[in-house]
């Protein structure tokens, strides 16, 4: 089913992000935890997509078992970088063929072991290059990939949402934000996009802070913005990880209370493959 049909159901809701697990085991307890959200009705899941598609096999490998095992709505991530047409079409007619009707395209990072990559050099540079591509199909709920605070890359705000703007005219359905801990950025983008003509869903990626060393890093390497307050919030507690945990579920609870207080009716949100803390977010919102 697409993502876009739910939406036409749904005038609100949920969904998760999984990654693909690198053992039997891993996957079969992804499966368990899918199972255990699903209880909460989200309209679909996600399934991430390895640089230069390192993860394809795998992720195919989760999308499928979470297809027979679930009743879950699926998104295969995909992204291009390093890609040909040539395998992109053989990935897509497989998707088809298995009843996977969603993507979100994105341009992706080389492997790490692909030093001096030029993405200019493949078939596909950047993600709007795969949104045109999958769009022929005329099969597929399209989504891209948007940034509240601009894109790592960018020379400037200005520039990068200029660039979202392109993406979604290429045919993109909706939006899924990268994390963000302050929701000032995200009102700014969505103003801004309003403001040139963006009028798709954008739904926001909501990340808990559950092990903040870890969250720090991964959101110096996205450049999102942890705030001082939080950052004040959390010293107290770095060393005791119950209570780190139990203030991560707070401030994600006031983050998503903020955000649908103020008219956002769409949450992403990404798991991690676990399920305790999506759990505690969703129980303490009532959703």
């Amino acid at each position: 089913m697409k993502i876009t049909d739910k939406f036409k159901e749904h005038g609100k809701g949920i969904s998760f992000e999984f990654f693909p697990a690198k053992t039997p085991e891993g996957l079969n307890q992804l499966v368990e935890v899918a199972k255990e959200l699903e209880s909460f009705g989200p309209l679909y899941a996600s399934v991430t997509y390895g640089a230069g598609g390192s993860t394809q096999d795998r992720t195919k490998e989760t999308l499928y078992r979470l297809r027979d095992e679930t009743g879950l709505t699926l998104m295969s991530h995909l992204t291009c970088i390093g890609a040909t047409r040539a395998t992109m079409d053989a990935l897509l007619k497989d998707y088809i063929a298995h009843g996977i009707d969603n993507i979100l395209a994105l341009r992706g990072d080389p492997p790490q072991d692909m030093y001096e990559f030029d993405p200019n050099a493949g078939e596909f540079a950047y993600a709007i290059d795969l949104v045109k591509f999958v769009k022929e199909y005329n099969h597929f709920a399209t989504s891209v990939a948007v940034y509240p605070e601009g894109h790592p890359e960018a020379a400037s705000f200005e520039e990068d949402i200029a660039h979202a703007k392109e993406k979604i005219d290429a045919g993109a359905d909706f939006a899924l934000t990268q994390m963000f801990f302050d929701n000032t950025f995200l009102y700014r983008f969505i103003d801004k996009a309003k403001a040139i003509g963006i009028d798709i869903p954008i739904i926001p990626g909501i990340m808990p802070i559950t092990d903040f060393a870890k969250t720090k890093k991964f959101a110096g390497f996205c450049k999102a913005t942890i705030p001082e307050s939080i950052e004040k919030a959390m010293a107290p507690v770095l060393d005791k990880p119950d209570e780190m945990f139990k203030l991560g579920i707070e401030l994600a609870v006031k983050q998503c209370e903020d955000l649908m207080k103020n008219g956002v009716n769409y949450l992403h949100f990404y798991t991690l493959n676990q399920s305790t803390a999506v759990k505690a977010i969703l129980e303490a919102l009532n959703l």
